[in-house]
């Protein structure tokens, strides 16, 4: 190798022995991106295409961070059979679907989280087996706009002051 490879392999050595010590010491190179903004009046952030708030009992869709529909009013699961809060993506819908567990209808059908947890419609004066329900205009609006692949956030975080 002649002198000129050695001294490329020389800076190479220092720039990985540097990097090294870095991540060894626990020092992150690169900054996390910044969070997302929430939308206005929901505890959600711009990267969603429907929002849920447990506590409030409302539900919201976006398009680009700006409300298309909503607040619009939801049950959720109790106790027993509780709504999950968190991060999920449509994973796939059925317009006239039929528990297999209850036997119950759940129109307008938008499946986003484990355990057959959906988006459909349904009472609005009892709590559901982990769903959220809705009117069935509002549940019809929610399966026609959302997409599979689409993000979904629940959140049961209590409002907070400010």
């Amino acid at each position: 190798m002649g002198l000129l490879g050695r001294g490329r392999a020389r800076r190479f050595g220092l720039v990985a022995s540097v990097a090294a010590v870095l991540l060894s010491a626990g020092s992150v190179a690169l900054a996390a991106p910044p969070a997302a903004p929430l939308v206005p009046g929901t505890p959600c952030t711009a990267t969603a295409k429907a929002c849920a708030d447990l506590v409030g009992l409302q539900a919201w869709l976006f398009e680009d961070g700006r409300i298309l529909r909503g607040p619009v009013p939801i049950s959720i699961g109790d106790e027993i059979d509780p709504t999950p809060p968190g991060r999920y993506q449509v994973e796939w819908k059925a317009e006239h679907w039929v528990s297999r567990e209850y036997g119950t209808p759940m129109p307008w059908s938008v499946f986003f989280a484990p355990g057959g947890i959906a988006f459909h419609e349904g009472s609005l004066q009892t709590n559901s087996a982990g769903c959220i329900r809705m009117t069935g205009d509002n549940a019809e609006a929610f399966f026609r706009y959302l997409q599979v692949g689409d993000e979904v956030q629940v959140h049961s975080d209590p409002p907070t002051a400010g």
